[in-house]
C-alpha cells in the first residue's frame, strides 16, 4: 500500500513533537545557578556545533558547492538579522526582554529555518519508499530531541517556563510536517535545494555558537570547565548519532 500525503505529514508532525522532549531534563532541575547558566550554554554549544557538522557531512554527499553556498547564505542571513535585531531596543519574547530575548528570537530563527530542510528531508525520504521513509522519519526524531535540549537550555536559564520553553521547541519544528507534503509530491523538484538548505542551516548555527552562546557562557564559568564541557557534549552527540544510524 502506497503512502499518503496525509500520512507523510503525521509522520513528519512527529519529529516536530520531539522536539519539545528536550525539556524533560529541566522537570528534575530546579535550582539554576550562575555557573549552571554558564555549563549550560557550553553544552548547547557542543550540541549545536555537533548537529551543524552532521548538517554539512550530509549536505556534502548530495554536492560540495552547493553546501558551502548554503552556510555562505545562512552566515549572510543571520549577520544581517542580528543587525537588525540589535537597532531594536523594545524586543520581547514571553518573559524574556532586552539582549536576553534577542538571544532567544536568534535561536529560535536560526532552528526554526533548520527545521524547513529537515521537513524537506521528510517528505523526499518517503519518495523512496515507506521504509525509508519511516527510518528518516524516527532518525529526524530521535535527533530533535537533543536539539530541543539545546533550545532549553539557552530560553530557560534566562528564566522561561519549562512548558513554554518546551511549546516552543515545537514551534521551531513546525516547518517538518508542513515542508514534507510538498516535499513529498515533487520530491525531484526540491531533492537538489537540500545541499543549500542543510548548509544554510549548518552556517547559521555555527555563527550562533561563536558569537551569542560562547560568550554568555565565557562570562559565567571558567574556561576549563567549559572546554571540558563542549567535548564531552560533541562526543555524546556523536555517540547518540552513530548509534542511530
Amino acid at each position: 500500500m502506497s503512502t499518503t500525503a496525509l500520512e507523510v505529514f503525521f509522520f513528519a508532525l512527529i519529529t516536530a513533537v520531539a522536539t519539545g522532549l528536550g525539556a524533560i531534563p529541566f522537570l528534575f532541575f530546579k535550582k539554576i545557578t550562575i555557573n549552571w547558566l554558564g555549563i549550560s550554554n557550553a553544552i548547547a554549544a557542543g550540541l549545536m556545533l555537533t548537529a551543524s557538522f552532521t548538517l554539512i557531512f550530509e549536505g556534502m554527499a548530495y554536492g560540495l558547492w552547493k553546501t558551502m553556498l548554503g552556510i555562505f547564505a545562512g552566515l549572510i542571513f543571520i549577520l544581517i538579522s542580528n543587525k537588525f535585531l540589535s537597532q531594536r531596543d523594545d524586543l520581547q519574547l514571553s518573559n524574556l526582554n532586552g539582549v536576553d530575548a534577542k538571544k532567544a528570537i536568534l535561536l529560535l530563527g536560526v532552528m526554526t529555518l533548520h527545521s524547513f530542510t529537515e521537513g524537506v528531508g521528510v517528505g523526499v525520504s518517503f519518495g523512496g519508499g515507506e521504509d525509508l521513509g519511516i527510518f528518516i522519519t524516527a532518525a529526524i526524531a530521535l535527533h530533535n530531541i537533543p536539539e530541543g535540549l539545546a533550545i532549553c537550555l539557552t530560553l530557560i536559564p534566562r528564566g522561561m517556563k519549562i512548558w513554554k520553553a518546551s511549546l516552543w521547541c515545537v514551534f521551531t519544528s513546525l516547518p517538518q510536517p508542513i515542508m514534507a507534503i510538498p516535499a513529498f509530491v515533487f520530491v525531484e523538484v526540491f531533492n537538489p535545494f537540500l545541499p543549500v538548505g542543510l548548509g544554510f542551516a549548518a552556517g547559521a548555527m555555527i555563527w550562533m555558537v561563536f558569537s551569542e552562546i560562547l560568550p554568555e557562557a565565557e562570562g559565567k564559568t571558567d574556561s576549563n570547565t567549559i572546554g571540558v564541557v563542549i567535548t564531552l557534549s560533541i562526543m555524546a552527540m556523536f555517540i547518540f548519532q552513530y548509534y542511530l544510524r
